[in-house]
């Protein structure tokens, strides 16, 4: 049963539950609180044409409070290690079509997983730039290889040394943003904020594609709200800290993000925030000088370095799941014989990240976001429903608020995203779609699994 997993003991055999609700808390907002707003509000302005991109952040709160009471819903009923591996799997069937939807999203992962390592590793080094303008493109990438084989090695540890960092990170992540919102707001001049273009709101296909492209930028940057889901099988009594951890996340990084980019649009001319790299380290520069912009930039670079720290954190355990679940390569349910962690997944996935180093940034995101809706992001969405309707056996200790109202919000909010994307990258993700079906099936055939074999329990 997918519940006992939440009764788990340190058997000293598998995970250890060694994540309370304040790590669990901390693991979601370091991950959302890294690279994400400070290179992504330049981009974000870009995409509405001025001030009005705040929407942009307004609307991917709103889709990260539905699609996050979808993953409360779901980590709370099932919290073991692998999030959506578990999800896919129970509510389309454990033995038939679940074990291509879980198929699919272990293939994914390791798509997903090295783009969103490198979203923040590119990030960072990109950031980097403020503080050595003459540092070559080449060099640049480097610094970006060299940061996720340094988080890689960070991560090689055992569960409850994890927790206890990422705590402090989050601290310093949080603290980076206040100090920039708290230097701000005496400066802010309403002139700059209301600064929006005539017709900037006019109905047309423009605006709902530049309002949908506002969105992708928006949920990248709340991009990890589920990431704690990816460690119930390391979580203290995850009914009721995974839903908390979901939703005080969103709630902490919506209103810091809000407040961050009404300071910035305050203070600095929409026109020259679009074109700048280190938009946060200019506003700096503008309110305090150069010192204040050099001390903010490395507090940025560290709040970079730990969103990728979190990041790999989760997805490291999903190839584990399905490993140990008999469905994935056995070679990744190898723990560590003392720390017991997934050291294999772990490695594989920090030295894949590297590859996608050398993409510009913007391509990265796009890929990464379509990838994710097309294979993983629908296909929940209906999880939730399957599971009330088909699984009463499994017992849901929190229970989506108003359902279904936010799955179908998620739904299409996630679909105008995904259209505003344009059809090649939408393109490039069903591309991996379809390679993911062709192995599943090539496997499935030669293990006489479903559909060519007959399902586990039936005679």
């Amino acid at each position: 049963m997918p519940n006992e997993q939440a009764r788990e003991s340190d058997s000293g055999t598998g995970l250890i539950r060694g994540l309370g609700l304040k790590e669990a808390v901390s693991a979601n907002v370091v991950e959302m609180l890294g690279i994400g707003p400070f290179i992504t509000i330049p981009i974000l302005i870009a995409t509405m044409g001025g001030p009005h991109a705040m929407l942009g952040w307004l609307l991917g709160a709103a889709l990260a409070i539905c699609d996050g009471l979808v993953w409360a819903e779901l980590g709370a009923a099932m919290p073991g290690a692998g999030g959506s591996y578990i999800y896919l799997r129970e509510a389309y069937g454990p033995d038939k079509m679940g074990r291509l939807m879980s198929f699919l999203f272990v293939w994914m992962i390791f798509f997903t997983a090295p783009l969103s390592v490198a979203t923040g590793a590119v990030g960072f080094a990109q950031y980097a730039q403020y503080l050595g303008p003459e540092i070559s493109p080449l060099t640049t990438q480097f610094i970006a290889v060299g940061l996720c084989l340094l988080i890689t090695f960070a991560l090689y540890r055992g569960i409850r040394t994890i927790g206890r960092l990422s705590f402090i990170l989050m601290l310093i992540a949080v603290g980076t943003i206040l100090w920039v919102i708290v230097s701000g707001l005496p400066n802010i001049r309403a002139d700059l904020l209301l600064d929006v273009p005539e017709g900037a709101f006019s109905w047309s296909w423009g605006f709902v594609s530049g309002l949908g492209g506002a969105a992708l930028i928006g949920i990248y940057g709340y991009g990890g709200y589920n990431n704690i889901c990816f460690l119930g099988g390391e979580v203290r009594n995850p009914s009721r800290s995974i839903p908390f951890a979901v939703i005080a996340s969103i709630a902490i990084v919506a209103l810091l993000y809000i407040f961050l980019n009404t300071t910035i649009l305050g203070v600095v001319p929409w026109r020259d925030a679009m074109a700048s790299q280190h938009v946060v380290s200019d506003f700096m520069e503008i309110v305090y000088g150069s010192w204040a912009a050099q001390v903010l930039t490395y507090l940025v670079l560290g709040a970079s370095a730990a969103s990728v720290f979190a990041l790999l954190l989760g997805y490291s355990r999903i190839p584990y799941a399905a490993a140990t679940d008999g469905r994935f390569f056995s070679v990744f349910a190898k723990l560590h014989p003392t720390k017991r962690f997934p050291n294999v997944s772990l490695l594989t996935l920090g030295l894949a990240s590297t590859v996608f180093c050398f993409f510009e940034l913007g391509n990265i995101i796009q890929a990464l976001i379509v990838i994710q809706i097309i294979i993983q992001v629908l296909g929940q969405i209906v999880a939730v429903t399957l599971i009330r309707r088909y699984r009463p056996d499994i017992r849901r200790p929190f229970q989506m608020w108003g359902y279904p109202i936010p799955s179908l919000v998620a739904l299409i909010l996630w679909l105008l995203v995904l259209v505003s994307t344009g059809a090649t990258i939408v393109g490039l993700g069903l591309l991996v779609l379809a390679c993911g079906v062709g192995l599943y099936m090539l496997r499935a055939r030669l293990a006489g699994e479903w559909p060519f074999g007959q399902p586990v329990g039936e005679s």
